[in-house]
């Protein structure tokens, strides 16, 4: 947790919001458009080249976002539930939305 310690609040924030966002569109951009588009060309080489592009970027971004839900959960005073919740929301296609939008607010009711 040292490590986020040397960032201002507002700047982890920002990061952690734009990697929700950021988390899900690659999810889109994986399902909707890298595996149909390799369904339909099973033989080309392109589809092949943007899942493994995409699907990596997916991947990072979703590093990314499971690390930033440590100083999350400090930053917007998360119970367990809430921050088992956020965790979760990675494993599950654009719940990293919902995160963002329900969770990653400092005006929610407890």
């Amino acid at each position: 947790m040292k490590f986020f310690s040397k960032y201002p609040q507002e700047k982890i924030i920002k990061w952690f919001k734009k990697t929700c966002i950021a988390e899900a569109f690659t999810c889109l951009f994986l399902y909707v458009f890298a595996i149909t588009w390799k369904r339909y060309d099973e033989t080309g080489i392109l589809p092949t080249v943007f899942i493994i592009i995409v699907g990596n970027l997916h991947g990072l971004f979703f590093v990314i976002y499971l690390l930033l839900c440590l100083p999350a959960r400090k930053i917007y005073k998360w119970d367990d539930e809430d921050f088992v919740f956020a965790l979760l929301a990675a494993f599950f296609p654009f719940a990293t939305i919902w995160v963002d939008k329900k969770l990653a607010r400092f005006d929610r009711e407890n």
